[in-house]
């Protein structure tokens, strides 16, 4: 006669979600904060060429923009209609590009620095002599490592325009 028994029907217990709502705050919190919003609104028009061989970036924190095309219909007023170099959300001359890129690059963490390119985004019917000055800039301040952003499409389409 043993004061022991077993239990019987006893399986598993149930897992408690007591914890659950503080992983999930954790979770939003987290994304609340690593989280990057677009910042720049567009200033110009910005209609991209096409070209056939493309490659995506795949690391976006290397990357430092600058917008050359025509400023739209609500800036045609204030700075006339011939293009412009936009970054971020402010108009630039030509001779401030290589000021500002080095601002940017200083402002990267250290280690990713030399992996900087600055990418353009040049309107289709800019001027190509804008984007060579913007370009000699860019060597001045030894900012060698430059992309262009385009469509992927037939290259031929863009001498329709």
């Amino acid at each position: 006669m043993s004061k022991y028994r077993k239990k019987s029907g006893s399986g598993t217990p149930e897992v408690s979600t007591a914890s659950l709502p503080d992983i999930v705050f954790m979770l939003l919190f987290f994304f609340m904060t690593v989280t990057v919003m677009k910042d720049d609104v567009l200033q110009v028009a910005n209609e991209l060429p096409n070209a056939t061989e493309i490659k995506k970036l795949e690391k976006k924190d290397r990357l430092i923009t600058i917008y050359i095309g025509e400023p739209s219909e609500k800036w045609k007023d204030m700075v006339g209609s011939e293009p412009k170099i936009q970054v971020g959300d402010k108009f630039i001359e030509v001779h401030e590009v290589g000021a500002y890129v080095l601002g940017k690059i200083e402002e990267k963490l250290e280690h990713i620095r030399p992996f900087v390119t600055v990418v353009l985004k040049v309107d289709r019917k800019a001027s190509m002599g804008l984007v060579s000055d913007v370009k000699e800039e860019l060597r001045k301040v030894n900012a060698l490592k430059i992309n262009y952003i385009t469509y992927e499409g037939d290259g031929f389409l863009n001498l329709k325009n």
